[in-house]
């Protein structure tokens, strides 16, 4: 080869090595690539505009440097979003269960009754409680609003002391208007009383949210 075609050589060898260096990427940690890298194993050339890495004879996916085209790309494990699941459920105690006849104050296995609901209402985002009071026929309408509703009211008292928001918690007062048995026509006043019992009833409606993964099995 000549001196003039030697000088030609060597300027194209430059001009390729300034080219590939200057639209390098930096080389991956990994012990070892398969895309041709700068002498001190900085860089991998790239072709001029930038957009693919060149490659040895031995190239995989596998084995190519991340940052260059064609390499294996782990895609991440996506978290199921969480969303929240509304719940509504009606809870019924009887009246006897919770109060002596005639009367408004929790009794003790009442509140035993009513420690069973707190727990549930304590794995909830409570929205709403609704305490609703029922009596049976007898007495006068008035007096029968009134205790419904003192009941209600002692069901709501004791929720809030158990650490149930108290500004959750309504009450509403029925009185006789909503009975579920009306077919109670005994003689005797305590027949009649044992009878109507359905009728004498706190009804408790929980709404709240629990929150869940998306496509979550239901149990």
């Amino acid at each position: 080869m000549n001196k003039l075609s030697k000088l030609a050589f060597i300027a194209a060898i430059a001009a390729f090595a300034a080219s590939a260096s200057a639209q390098s990427v930096s080389l991956s940690q990994q012990t070892s690539t398969d895309n041709w890298a700068n002498g001190s194993q900085e860089y991998v050339w790239t072709n001029g505009s930038n957009e693919l890495c060149w490659r040895s004879t031995s190239w995989t996916p596998t084995t190519a440097n991340p940052k260059c085209d064609g390499a294996l790309v782990v895609q991440a494990t996506e978290t199921p979003p969480v969303v929240p699941k509304i719940t509504s459920q009606k809870v019924t105690y009887q009246a006897d269960a919770l109060f002596d006849f005639d009367k408004s104050e929790l009794k003790a296995n009442g509140k035993v009754e009513l420690d069973t609901l707190v727990q549930k209402v304590r794995g909830l985002n409570l929205e709403v409680i609704v305490a609703t009071g029922h009596t049976d026929k007898l007495g006068k309408e008035h007096y029968n609003d009134q205790l419904s509703m003192k009941r209600a009211q002692a069901v709501k008292n004791y929720l809030a002391s158990q650490g149930v928001d108290a500004n959750r918690i309504y009450t509403e007062a029925k009185g006789k208007r909503n009975p579920v048995v009306t077919d109670c026509h005994q003689k005797k006043r305590k027949d009649l009383i044992a009878c109507l019992a359905p009728n004498r009833r706190v009804e408790i409606e929980v709404v709240g949210t629990v929150t869940e993964q998306a496509n979550q099995p239901a149990y």
